[in-house]
């Protein structure tokens, strides 16, 4: 597949980049690497082989929950730098 200028431009819109003139000889090359290695893809035979679903066999492999030695109100509170009686104080980070 030809990729074409328009189709850069097209693609930095929908991708909200944007590109200088001589980038986008770079990105143009880029793009049809990419969709030839796609076209090889395709020549691969693939009629008995089943779709995957999982990358690996093993499915939900957890590990059990387990309580241990929670810490206190009072021990989170000690390690907060900076705190109002039951509340860890944090610095704002919305301004309006």
């Amino acid at each position: 597949m030809r990729i074409t200028n328009e189709t850069v431009d097209k693609l930095a819109h929908l991708a909200r980049l944007e590109f200088a003139e001589n980038e986008k000889e770079q990105v143009r090359a880029d793009l049809e690497k990419v969709l030839g290695f796609c076209e090889q893809l395709n020549e691969l035979d693939t009629e008995n082989v089943e779709p995957m679903v999982f990358m690996t066999d093993d499915r939900n492999v957890l590990r059990e929950d387990e309580v241990e030695h929670p810490i206190t109100h009072e021990e989170a509170m000690k390690n907060a730098p900076k705190s109002d009686s039951d509340y860890f104080r944090v610095p704002k980070v919305i301004n309006k």
